[in-house]
């Protein structure tokens, strides 16, 4: 082998304690899943949105304070546009409509609030549409799945598409497990993260395939898992400056993006660091599991006189 063949960091004789940790992680994950589940947010569960608009800049922890005692309990308070508007979402209340719902709490922060509050609008969303977008959204993740293990079969084998997707559904299912076991709102903010990470990910794992299906037809000697290693290895810069480059973008968005965009930011950043970890300990080890070899990568050269001979 050549010099930039030889393996300098032996992933895969770590596999079996990374087995073990994602193991851990998938059975809190499922288990919050299933015992707490998601903290749901406004678009899921319906409510109203009521916007406002403050002539100063406007600290929100007062306005969920005053929100809190005035009876408005589980109210979102979030900067909107500014930080001189605001965006409440309140749960639904039975006994009072859109209107009247908005109007009191308009009433309440001009009554009590440091500053007095202009009325931008205020919406409701019902809870049908809510269970509309949750079924829509989780179609979308199966329809995703599915099209990619369907792409990744024609391109690779089929070996590698199981090993794409077990990874793909190992990143999904422990970025929804963060978000419920530290009970961070769901919503379609966070929705589209989750799409995306299925997208960064799929990237990155695709990227370490083609350098195996490329070592595998081009080095002569060593074990499949040999091979697996060496690519590993070559893709490992391309794989770390890409997340971090990435996460620096997340992170700075997290931090000065404004609250709309916390949540989506976070799931993210979740999402990048599982997405990269399971490229390398989850996707590869996989494949190699089912027993994938060179032969199976191999491409079949027919000679022209055999097909000469085809009638």
């Amino acid at each position: 082998m050549s010099n930039q063949n030889v393996i300098k960091i032996d992933f895969l004789s770590k596999r079996k304690i990374a087995f073990v940790f994602s193991i851990l992680l998938l059975i809190v994950s499922i288990g919050s899943l299933a015992t707490k589940g998601l903290k749901k947010g406004i678009d899921f569960t319906g409510g109203t949105l009521v916007e406002l608009s403050f002539s100063e800049t406007v600290q929100l922890k007062s306005l969920r304070d005053l929100l809190n005692e005035a009876g408005f309990k589980g109210a979102v308070v979030q900067h909107f546009g500014s930080s001189k508007e605001v965006l409440i979402r309140l749960l639904p209340d039975a006994a009072l409509n859109t209107a009247t719902l908005s109007n009191k709490v308009q009433s309440a922060i001009n009554k009590n609030f440091s500053q007095s509050a202009e009325l931008r609008r205020a919406e409701f969303v019902g809870p049908q549409v809510g269970e509309e977008l949750a079924e829509d959204g989780g179609l979308a993740l199966l329809y995703a799945l599915i099209c990619i293990l369907i792409y990744v079969t024609m391109r690779f084998e089929y070996r590698f598409a199981l090993g794409s997707v077990g990874a793909l559904a190992h990143d999904v299912i422990i970025t929804l497990g963060f978000f419920s076991v530290f009970q961070f709102e769901f919503d379609l903010t966070v929705l589209a993260a989750i799409l995306a990470v299925i997208g960064y990910s799929l990237n990155d794992t695709i990227v370490v395939f083609d350098r195996v299906r490329e070592n595998f037809r081009s080095i002569r000697k060593g074990s499949p898992t040999d091979i697996v290693n060496i690519s590993l290895n070559q893709t490992l810069t391309r794989t770390v400056m890409t997340s971090l480059t990435t996460l620096m973008v997340l992170i700075a968005l997290f931090i000065l993006g404004g609250e709309i965009i916390h949540d989506f930011a976070l799931a993210l950043i979740v999402g990048v660091l599982v997405g990269t970890y399971s490229s390398i300990y989850v996707a590869s080890p996989i494949t190699l599991a089912l027993g994938i070899t060179k032969t199976d990568l191999i491409i079949v050269k027919i000679d022209q006189d055999e097909l000469d001979k085809i009638p």
